[in-house]
């Protein structure tokens, strides 16, 4: 498939037409988040079926909702998620970037899997405390022992950040310059996070307080993404429009992180209706 012209002039109706990522519009945000949490089951009995003695998925925190929604069908229908091991894809830290923020900070991606998904979970039916993994400042090697001890990951579950960015692997920055080939290769590591990550993340949690939000993270790289045998992501933000026609109609490169995943062999992107919409200027 050659690139659209211009990828942001795709029509509504004509996204994701012609592709290589299959998309699936669903009806709002609710929709997405009910889907996503259909589809880690899903995914889940699946491997399960498939002789998997462990299920490795990786695991954003954004969008959010999903995990409320797994815990509880597992609750009510007594399914066991004992086999899962969770990979997070990421986290905030400290100014030095030697730890993880704190989980009393409102922020902290850790504490939000905890409230919402683990402790939330019948502990007969949670995954022990050793399959909840976050890429570690202090052992950057962890979470790819973990992926090579168990076989590889079975599904990346995601988000696309402002950037086009999956987990915290944003563009390279004006002036840096890389190879495709070396991007798609970049590991678990310690990342500065760009100016225009930091300004989303503190709208849609800080109330624009761009000073709250750490300059630095933890993620998983596009390497270990790009590895995982299946890609699913889901998209319900509404200034995502713009870099879902990046993303799908665009040509594959580094400035649009996400653009790579048109090489996957089995990824999939699910989006609410409002995110087709044209990135057109509307002043208010």
């Amino acid at each position: 498939m050659h690139p659209a012209a211009d990828p942001l002039a795709t029509p509504k109706d004509a996204v994701g037409r012609g592709s290589p990522i299959p998309l699936e519009v669903v009806a709002d945000d609710d929709a997405v988040i009910r889907r996503f949490a259909d589809d880690m089951l899903a995914e889940y009995a699946a491997a399960r079926a498939a002789g998997r003695a462990k299920v490795v998925f990786i695991l954003p925190v954004g969008p959010v909702g999903q995990f409320d929604l797994v815990a509880d069908r597992c609750n009510a229908r007594g399914i066991s998620l004992a086999d899962l091991v969770v990979i997070n894809m990421d986290e905030y830290l400290t100014p030095d970037g030697r730890d993880f923020i704190p989980t009393s900070d409102p922020l902290s991606f850790r504490r939000h899997m905890d409230d919402h998904f683990y402790a939330r979970l019948d502990p007969a039916l949670a995954p022990p405390p050793d399959q909840r993994l976050f890429p570690d400042p202090r052992d950057l090697d962890g979470v790819p022992r973990a992926i090579a001890a168990h076989g590889g990951v079975d599904v990346c579950f995601g988000g696309i950040g402002i950037t086009g960015h999956v987990a915290f692997n944003d563009p390279p920055e004006p002036g840096e310059e890389t190879t495709l080939a070396a991007f798609r290769d970049l590991p678990t590591r310690v990342v500065s996070l760009s100016r225009e990550t930091r300004l989303i993340n503190s709208v849609t949690t800080s109330r624009g307080n761009v000073d709250r939000i750490p300059r630095l993270a933890v993620t998983v790289g596009m390497r270990e993404i790009l590895a995982s045998r299946k890609v699913r992501i889901y998209m319900n933000r509404q200034w995502q429009s713009a870099q879902v026609r990046k993303i799908l109609h665009g040509p594959v490169t580094a400035a649009v992180p996400a653009s790579l995943l048109q090489q996957h062999p089995d990824v999939r992107f699910v989006v609410a209706a409002h995110v087709t919409e044209l990135p057109e200027p509307q002043l208010r």
